[in-house]
């Protein structure tokens, strides 16, 4: 298996271990919808993504974001957005 192969079937898995989170904790959020926020803080999934030595140095929830996607694509999860706030919950 080259490493082409290997990272994305690490980054499958790792969707695959956000998607169980969700789906633990949609019970007991309103109509299953688990906030995203949640998800970044409790997973600990706000990283910084700039060079060291740049001026900018933001954490951000761009993995968490490729990640939902990835789920989204596979027909896994719902997203929802109310106004800045981002939600999601398995599809059952």
């Amino acid at each position: 298996m080259n490493i082409k192969v290997r990272i994305h079937k690490l980054l499958e898995e790792t969707a695959l271990e956000i998607y169980g989170y969700i789906k633990e904790h949609e019970d007991s959020c309103v109509e299953r919808w688990v906030p995203a926020a949640t998800i970044k803080n409790d997973l600990d999934l706000k990283l910084s993504s700039y060079p060291q030595e740049n001026k900018i140095d933001n954490k951000t929830g761009w993995l968490f974001a490729t990640f939902a996607r990835m789920l989204q694509d596979k027909d896994l999860v719902e997203f929802r957005n109310d106004g800045s706030r981002s939600f999601y919950r398995t599809r059952r």
